[in-house]
């Protein structure tokens, strides 16, 4: 036996949410071929069938591009520092993806680490993930050489799978999920069958056996030759979250602000001195998966990368994780290609 709710139930579900002065957000049709999580004014705006995936992540209504940290005055010689209170209200993210869901568990561990970051704390407190199984992937997915799946529970307070038939089955999966849908539920017979996912592309063993010997490996300048070095692929990841904390405003006051940044971009790691220890695109890359692959889990326990596919699909060059990880793979295999 299982739970199962209506799509009609479940958008009033939506509008009694908002109805109460709770902020909620979920898949919106931007343009013909764009979906992207964005706010939601009504309920008739949300998409839940139709496209693959939205193109952003959801790590934004979390960790958001721009955050105020505290406020300054300068009278004088007199300098007044002023908190800045985290705007965090109740929120109800819906029809997210299960490799979105699953980033937050990921980052927990960095944003509570030598400091705990309560500004991402509070707002992840205060949000409640429904995710929507998946039913399809292209050749970007790559979620289950991660751990992952279509119906992966990580992150999800609760889990529709559709039905087919108008109706989804819906799994509570935390007590946020249960208080959501108390009493919005029917029992039924019908359970939801889920497809195996993309098949897997890479091994974490290959990865690491590439990794011992070929930091220098010329391949690396090699498969990122076409990086723009845009960031394309770090705005959209769930699970990347470079920021850098800057002063914005003028001699007199402003606030000190955390905004997102990208090891992409080749000011990230430029020194006050003028020296760049990353000079190229290529070495840029090889951080960006040496992080996600290498030194993440090794601090942390966990791949920072969820095999959403969004870096090589939202990427101008179609470069991002899954092709460089595929070329180590085959590297790793065939023995490496020595410098």
């Amino acid at each position: 036996m299982s739970e199962i709710i209506s799509k009609d139930d479940l958008l009033r579900l939506v509008d009694q949410w908002t109805g109460q002065g709770k902020r909620a957000a979920g898949p919106i049709r931007i343009k013909s071929d764009v979906v992207l999580y964005a706010p939601i004014q009504s309920s008739g705006d949300v998409q839940l069938d139709g496209f693959l995936r939205p193109r952003n992540s959801i790590k934004e209504f979390i960790f958001p591009r721009h955050e105020k940290l505290y406020g300054y005055k300068v009278e004088g010689r007199k300098i007044e520092l002023c908190d800045v209170e985290p705007v965090v209200s109740e929120q109800l993210i819906i029809g997210a993806r299960p490799c979105d869901a699953a980033a937050f568990p990921i980052l927990d561990h960095v944003f509570n680490w030598d400091f705990k970051d309560e500004f991402y704390n509070q707002r992840r407190k205060a949000t409640t993930i429904v995710t929507l199984a998946c039913k399809e992937h292209d050749k970007n997915c790559f979620c289950t050489s991660v751990g992952l799946g279509p119906a992966a529970e990580s992150g999800s307070d609760a889990m529709l799978l559709d039905l087919g038939d108008g109706t989804y089955e819906v799994r509570c999966l935390t007590e946020k999920g249960k208080a959501l849908f108390a009493g919005k539920t029917r029992t039924s017979d019908k359970t939801a069958t889920v497809p195996p996912g993309p098949k897997k592309l890479f091994t974490k063993e290959s990865i690491d056996a590439f990794f011992a010997s070929d930091y220098e490996n010329p391949a690396w300048q090699q498969m990122t030759l076409r990086c723009l070095g845009c960031a394309a692929c770090a705005y959209t990841c769930p699970t990347c979250h470079c920021f850098d904390i800057v002063d914005e405003g003028n001699a007199a006051c402003g606030t000190r602000a955390k905004n997102w940044d990208a090891c992409q971009f080749c000011m990230f790691t430029a020194h006050a001195s003028g020296h760049n220890p990353r000079t190229s695109q290529g070495q840029r890359q090889r951080q960006r998966i040496y992080h996600k692959f290498e030194i993440y889990p090794t601090k942390f326990g966990e791949i920072l990368c969820t095999g959403c596919g969004n870096c090589t699909r939202n990427c101008p060059v179609e470069l991002g994780v899954r092709p460089v990880l595929e070329t180590i793979e085959t590297l790793s295999v065939a023995g490496g290609t020595k410098a």
